[in-house]
């Protein structure tokens, strides 16, 4: 296996990180992971010092002249049964900054080295400890924003996704097997293209793919959330229902037009649909040079967004049709297909009721101030994004995940035309060959070194 094979000269490494948070704590963990931990264990132990697997046990730890750097607990868990698949050694001693760099250093002053970003996580997917979609999961896990998306993480880890990718292998394992022998040994007489159970199997396999590209779908949205951005005329409300979405008083509001004048980010959760705002200054002709570069970044942000609120005040306009309002967003992106909902702003001012305007699609009407229409803005958000709350067996998934599944089905789907439309058994095994290839990069048994850098780089150091 290709992933096995990276990085199996580095392996042979005793590896150091510290494993908890930056900065102050009551705790602080140092982590060792390697084939052979006794040198470690007696440096900074103590040469009389014997450890029982798993068991907590308290001890000074030394360092080369014998002082003592700190006291805590060392915890001992031999391989193959630890989380890296290898040795390995925790001391938790207390969490200031100084003394688990001291620690760290000790370990490298007896031969260990420090942990790359993710490394005791890629040992464990080398070694057979888990998968690579378990072993993202670890990474979601310590990054979910959100109630859900932490519990999306957690089925991902515990093999939930991998479980039904490897069902599905399995299923286009088998027809690969059926198709290609029916091709290879055609004195068996085996006519596969009069064959219904096929066509059947075919189908089912295309219905589950598409199913569990669904239930990705929002454990990529629970994972990532998306990026709503906030334009608008100065003056307009954007920074009042930035504050309102956000429960807090992020941004300042005063009455003076521009008071906005470059990019604010918020990051919340919208009813557990992590939703990254962006508060852009104000879109208008000036001469002013710092509101300039504001409403050029407005533009770029816009360009960049999943979804896009344009916020006017109610009393300053007649029509709804955002075509009229903002036809510059039109011009500059005739092409563009976010999603575009129009929010009347200031509806305490006048009779407006909050909510969906009637007869006029993606047209909303609020007051940011008064937080008149927010729950309704929130649900419909959630509707605009396809996120369901309620929804059950979701897993964390990543981009790849969805691409991989994009892949997959695209092909599946190829190869039941070619079955159907033409009998050409040959491209229908070579379209489930790849679709196979595709899926198991997925879980890791298919899959580049490369990829895999680039997937354990992006995690924490010492996890």
């Amino acid at each position: 296996m290709t992933a096995q094979a990276h990085s199996l000269a580095n392996n042979r490494d005793t590896i150091v990180a510290i494993a908890t948070a930056q900065g102050r704590g009551g705790i602080g963990i140092v982590r060792l992971s390697g084939t052979d931990l006794d040198p470690f264990i007696q440096g900074i132990l103590g040469a009389n010092k014997n450890l029982q697997s798993r068991q907590a046990t308290y001890s000074s730890f030394i360092d080369d002249s014998g002082d003592v750097i700190d006291e805590g607990v060392a915890v001992y868990f031999p391989g193959p049964n630890s989380f890296t698949g290898e040795t390995v050694l925790e001391l938790q001693g207390h969490g200031g900054q100084v003394v688990l760099d001291r620690l760290v250093q000790r370990c490298i002053e007896l031969g260990a080295r420090l942990a790359r970003p993710g490394e005791f996580s890629e040992r464990a997917f080398l070694n057979d400890k888990m998968d690579l979609a378990q072993a993202e999961a670890v990474a979601d896990l310590i990054d979910a924003s959100s109630y859900q998306a932490a519990r999306s993480a957690i089925k991902s880890l515990q093999g939930e996704f991998s479980t039904l990718v490897t069902q599905l292998v399995e299923t286009m394992i088998q027809l690969r097997i059926y198709v290609e022998a029916a091709i290879d040994f055609p004195e068996e007489e085996i006519d596969f293209l009069a064959d219904e159970n096929l066509r059947a199997n075919l189908r089912n396999l295309q219905a589950e793919l598409r199913q569990i590209m669904s239930r990705a779908e929002q454990g990529s949205l629970l994972r990532e959330g998306m990026t709503l951005v906030l334009a608008g005329k100065p003056n307009a409300g954007k920074s009042s229902l930035l504050n309102a979405l956000a429960g807090t008083d992020t941004a300042i509001v005063t009455p003076v037009a521009g008071t906005t004048r470059d990019v604010l980010r918020e990051k919340i959760s919208l009813g557990g649909l992590p939703l990254n705002i962006v508060d852009t200054a104000g879109l208008r002709e000036t001469s002013d040079e710092v509101e300039i570069e504001g409403v050029r970044r407005a533009w770029s942000e816009i360009e960049k967004a999943d979804l896009i609120l344009f916020v006017v005040d109610i009393t300053e306009t007649d029509s709804p049709d955002l075509h009229e309002i903002w036809p510059e967003y039109f011009i500059r992106f005739p092409e563009a297909r976010q999603p575009l909902i129009l929010v009347l702003n200031k509806i305490d001012r006048c009779d407006q009721q909050p909510g969906a305007v009637e007869g006029r699609e993606g047209c909303f009407a609020l007051s940011a101030k008064q937080k008149q229409g927010i729950a309704q803005l929130t649900a419909h958000l959630q509707q605009v994004a396809g996120y369901q709350d309620q929804a059950e067996g979701v897993f964390s998934a990543r981009r790849r995940h969805l691409d991989a599944l994009a892949r997959a089905l695209e092909l599946v789907s190829t190869g039941i035309q070619q079955l159907e439309e033409t009998g050409a058994g040959e491209l229908l095994a070579e379209d489930l060959r790849q679709a196979q290839n595709n899926l198991s990069e997925i879980t890791g048994q298919f899959t580049s070194d490369d990829l895999l850098g680039r997937i354990f780089s992006s995690f924490c150091i010492g996890k």
